[in-house]
C-alpha cells in the first residue's frame, strides 16, 4: 500500500501497568516499531512539532501544561507546513487531546480545550514565533 501513496504512521501512546510508566512507540511506513522517549510528534509537520515540544517540554509538568506545549506545538507545525491543520475556531473544530494515566484514558473536552486553544492563539498574537524556552 506504501508503494501506491496509501500510508498510515501511526504514533501509540499508552499506560503500561508492568513498568508503571507511560510509553510512546512511533511506527515507520514498513511496520517497524520504535519506542520513543517523553515526547513525539508524526506527519509533514513533525519536523517542526517536534521542534517545539524538544524546547518546551518538562518532566513531570502538569497535564494543563502538557496541553498547552502541545497546542504550541501543533501550531508551530501548522504555521511552517501547508499539510497540517490546526484549530479552527470559527467552526470549533479542535484537535483530540487527551491524558493517558494509570486511570485510564479521558479525552479532554472541547469546553476545557477551547480555553487553552484561545490562550496560545491570543498570546501568539503578541509573539507570533510562540514561547521562549525556559533556560533557568
Amino acid at each position: 500500500m506504501a508503494l501506491m501513496g496509501l500510508a498510515v504512521v501511526p504514533l501509540f501512546g499508552a499506560w503500561d501497568p508492568i513498568k508503571k510508566t507511560g510509553r510512546v512507540f512511533s511506527y515507520d511506513v514498513t511496520g517497524g516499531r520504535y519506542e520513543e522517549h517523553d515526547h513525539y510528534a508524526v506527519g509533514s509537520g513533525s519536523l517542526f512539532a517536534r521542534g517545539s515540544l524538544k524546547k518546551l517540554y518538562q518532566p513531570n509538568m502538569p497535564a494543563a501544561s502538557a496541553y498547552r506545549i502541545c497546542l504550541e506545538a501543533l501550531y508551530d507545525a501548522a504555521d511552517d507546513d501547508s499539510a497540517t491543520g490546526g484549530p479552527d475556531l470559527t467552526r470549533k473544530i479542535y484537535p483530540v487531546v487527551a491524558d493517558v494515566t494509570q486511570e485510564g484514558y479521558r479525552r479532554v473536552d472541547d469546553t476545557e480545550l477551547s480555553a487553552v486553544v484561545e490562550a496560545v492563539l491570543s498570546k501568539r498574537m503578541l509573539r507570533p514565533d510562540g514561547p521562549a524556552a525556559d533556560i533557568s
